[in-house]
């Protein structure tokens, strides 16, 4: 039900290493999270609606987005216009099989390659989180789409009191649900030795950003912060489906030098040239700029150059503050 293929992926020169777990928690019936995590797409998705309905939701974005023939095995071409007509598709059919009973959040990364350089091209809808520790620095890379985030935005509430807001599991984007199902987009360049998280609210919800950060800086293997994390979260009550990805990149400057010299040699021989990669034809905006917090779940994320080094947004934020509210089953 959630691809999984771990073996650790070296495509154009860039070596993947990533590990993947999901927990049903402690308190829910049934597991409403899915995942895909194969080179290029790794993806969580948090379903929502309750009565099998969310399980249903979640499994067909994953699937969706997984089964699109730009996110083949290996592949480095997808755009955000590729990732967005997919998850429109993803919304179709969600509709379809719940007959529009239930939504989805989706959040995750894509390995792509813009001009020989590999990028993290992140997108999100929802409340799930993707995550980046590079070079040192560490910080939530999606932005929520939550009543509580907009509240935190408008400087309405403090962080402190977003993490008890009796309205923090209810979001203003979703997949399958709702009005507004358009995600936002960052690019960001590969370094050496990225470590990327990505991750379902039942992970943040249990565990400080401080917490995340320290199991991500001492724990060497991936899989073994995945376990961990999950861990971590259940003794911390596991009130809600807990689903981890973490993904590590190496090998990094080897592939720039060998996609540097492949390029040098297509000027010589023309015939060989790939096509142009065109990454984004949405609107680029400036990075937000938001205070730094350790607190856990629907706190104002930072996206900062200081944590996010020459990541781009794509296509910015909309305006969320009219749309439908979607309320998570989160009991």
């Amino acid at each position: 039900m959630n691809p999984v293929d771990n073996t650790g992926a070296e495509t154009s020169g860039v070596r993947l290493d990533f590990g993947v777990g999901t927990d049903r928690g402690l308190r829910r019936e049934l597991n409403e999270d899915s995942f895909w995590a194969a080179d290029p797409l790794f993806t969580v998705a948090d379903g929502m609606g309750g009565h099998e309905a969310g399980e249903v939701a979640s499994y067909e974005c994953i699937h969706t987005l997984g089964n699109q023939p730009f996110l083949a095995a290996g592949s480095r071409t997808a755009t955000a216009s590729d990732m967005q007509q997919a998850l429109h598709q993803a919304d179709a059919r969600i509709r379809e099989v719940t007959n529009s009973r239930a939504g989805t959040t989706v959040t995750g990364v894509v390995v792509v390659q813009e001009r020989d350089v590999p990028y993290w091209l992140v997108f999100n809808v929802g409340d799930s989180r993707t995550y980046r520790l590079s070079q040192g620095r560490f910080g939530q890379i999606s932005v929520d789409h939550s009543e509580v985030q907009e509240l935190l935005d408008g400087g309405l509430i403090t962080p402190g009191q977003a993490l008890i807001h009796p309205r923090r599991h209810v979001v203003t984007r979703a997949v399958g649900a709702g009005s507004d199902i358009e995600a936002d987009f960052w690019l960001l360049p590969v370094e050496e030795g990225d470590r990327i998280l990505v991750c379902s609210d039942g992970l943040t919800g249990e565990l400080s950003d401080s917490q995340i950060h320290n199991a991500l800086t001492t724990i060497e293997a991936p899989q073994d912060v995945v376990d961990s994390l999950i861990q971590a979260a259940l003794r911390s009550g596991g009130r809600d489906n807990i689903t981890v990805i973490v993904v590590d990149a190496s090998n990094v400057m080897e592939a720039s030098n060998l996609m540097s010299a492949a390029s040098a040699e297509t000027l010589k021989n023309p015939t060989t040239a790939p096509q142009p990669v065109v990454l984004s034809t949405g609107e680029f905006s400036q990075p937000r700029k938001t205070a730094p917090s350790d607190a856990g779940h629907a706190i104002d994320p930072p996206v900062t150059p200081a944590t996010a080094p020459s990541s781009v947004p794509i296509a910015a934020a909309h305006k969320s503050a009219a749309a439908p509210l979607h309320e998570e089953n989160h009991g």
